[in-house]
Formats: C-alpha cells, structure tokens, sequence
C-alpha cells in the first residue's frame, strides 16, 4: 500500500530518480499510474512541517525567524497547472517554475536553522500575492504563540509598508533591506528623498540615522553597509536602542543568508523540481514530502555530525565499496600488451 512515508523513504534514498515511475519500478505491484493518481487525490499540507519543527528547533527571545522566497525551475513544462513564468533569482532571469515563499527558524548560531513554514506562490489559482502569503504564515506564528522568536529577517521585496505595520503592530523587530530608490524622511525640513541621495549622518553610519518611511507611521533606524567591493546595502529596523550599532545590525543581517543554504541543498538533495505531475495537487503534496525530507536529512546530520549533504550519500556509501571489491557489472578492458 502506498503512503506517504513510502513517498518520503523514496526520495530520501532514490540515487538520482524522483519521478513517481522509479518508485512504482521497485515496489511490488504498482504502476506509476497508482502513484499519480495517489499523489493527486490527497492531502499533504504545511501543517505538517510546522508540527514536526516547532519541537526541534532550538527557540528562545534572542532566536529569529526569516522570511525568503525561491523557484523550483519548471522550465520544460508547460502544463503544470502551479508553473508560471517569474523571475529566478538563480538564473537572473525569468523562468517557468514553482514559487515557494519559506519560513525558517533560526537560533541565529551558524548552521543552526529549519524550514519551518511555506506556501506556494499561485495567483492564478488563489489570486494571492507573495506579500499575502508572508502576512499569512507570519499570523500563524503570533496566533499560535508557540515560538518565542520575536525578531524577523527579510529582503526588500517583502519591505512594503503594510508588512512593516503588521510587525510593528505584533510587538516583533524587523530587520530588512531597501532599494536604493526608497524614499525616507529625515525630518521635515528636508522632506523625502531616495536613499542613494542621502548624505552621512555628522556622526557616520556607524550608529545608523532614524528615519521616516511613506506610509509607515513609527521611526526606523536606518544603516548604510557597504562592502569590500564597494556594493551598498541599505538595511532598516524598528528597534531603535541607543546602543544598536554596525557591527549589531551586520550580524543580523548575515543570518539571513541561511536560507541560500537551505534553497541549494533543498533543490540538490530533495527532488523538490523533478515531479512530472500537472495537478497542482499532486505538485502541492510532493513538495511537502521534499520539506519533510529535507527536515529529517538535516536532523540526521547533526545527530551523526556530518553535512547534510554527507548524510545524504551515506545509504550509498557502503554498497559503492562493496561495488570497488567487487563490481555487479562486469567491466570490459583491454588486457595491457
């Protein structure tokens, strides 16, 4: 009988292959037909994720949550009902794929983080933007009260003014990026104007500079970071203690670049893009299985102290050095002269 947990072992232990065929392949008495039909006709959701991962995530105040958006690349398909042309930060471009808007967990110690929530970008289907989904999942955690994380990370495409009252409103820090063309006040003397307009505090950067936003009706203190390279990151937040300084707001923001972890090994480890199936069900319930799969690869990691990717491979690892012994497969050479 087909599961869910059937689902879940084959994609973690599957070599390469994680379409629905190889798994009807090598279990007894089904076709890949049962497996579509399986997948279409069910009902996996994001509440399983959040059950399976609030108890292991390693919560406190100090804790953070961030907020990040990817694209499964689609871009061979044409009648996934849940593909649609967006643009993929991956390939800098426009791509057909699946838009996934995450939720993560992080104690904020390196490596130290969990998928903990996610929706599907359709709006063809539920007419729902990315922002929607972000007020959404970001609810959920305040109705619950089961995290004691109060601080959320996210990038400038979620900085619009009523995701910033929303936190604001909830009680919760935000720390997150602007565009260059944002327009703050620094007080009303000089009215709005674009952050890259902006002249140095007298005091410099270091402290940050508190400013007004259009449309957001409470102070921000704002930093300017600018890298070896000379690239500039304007970064905002609603916590405006005295002693917040640079160095404060810099480890902050790297905390975020966790999920570019999590969005390569999700893809690589998981068969998140490989489903071949154009119900948006089918499509909706396969990658909550790859969320799942990618929760136990990483706890299963840590207990065993390796990477994820590590963890991974280990199934293998044992049957390739009984392959170098002795090969399975005869191996044709030429005999040396």
């Amino acid at each position: 009988m087909l599961t869910q947990r059937t689902c879940i072992d084959f994609l973690l232990n599957t070599p390469r292959n994680y379409i629905g065929a190889h798994l009807a392949v090598h279990l007894p008495e089904m076709s890949h037909d049962q497996v579509y039909r399986f997948l279409r006709n069910n009902t996996f959701s994001a509440g399983q994720l959040r059950e399976l991962v609030q108890p292991l995530v390693a919560d406190s105040p100090e804790a953070f949550l961030l907020v990040d958006d990817s694209v499964q690349d689609k871009r061979y398909s044409r009648f996934i009902e849940v593909a649609q042309r967006q643009y993929s930060g991956n390939v800098h471009g426009l791509v057909t794929g699946i838009g996934l808007v995450n939720l993560f967990h992080s104690s904020g110690e390196s490596g130290d983080f969990l998928s903990l929530d996610f929706r599907i970008y359709a709006p063809a289907q539920d007419g729902l933007t990315k922002n929607d989904h972000f007020q959404a999942m970001f609810k959920q955690v305040v109705e619950e009260g089961k995290i004691q994380a109060r601080t959320l990370l996210f990038d400038s495409w979620y900085a619009n003014s009523e995701n910033l009252k929303v936190i604001e409103q909830a009680g919760w820090t935000f720390f997150t990026t602007l565009k260059s063309n944002r327009l703050v006040s620094l007080g009303k003397e000089t009215g709005y104007q674009s952050l890259n307009t902006l002249d140095p505090p007298a005091g410099g950067w270091s402290r940050g500079v508190e400013v007004r936003l259009q449309q957001v009706p409470f102070g921000v203190k704002l930093f300017k970071l600018v890298t070896i390279d000379g690239s500039i990151e304007w970064v905002i937040t609603n916590y405006l203690a005295a002693h917040l300084n640079r160095e404060m707001v810099i480890e902050a923001v790297q905390v975020r670049w966790q999920v570019e972890e999590f969005h390569r090994s999700f893809k690589q480890l998981t068969g998140s893009e490989k489903c071949q199936c154009r119900k948006a069900q089918a499509q909706r319930n396969h990658l909550t299985c790859c969320y799942l799969v990618w929760v136990t690869l990483r706890q299963y990691a840590r207990a065993i102290g390796r990477t994820i990717y590590q963890a991974a491979c280990l199934p293998w690892a044992e049957w390739l050095r009984q392959q170098l012994q002795n090969s399975s497969i005869p191996v044709l050479v030429l005999e040396a002269a």
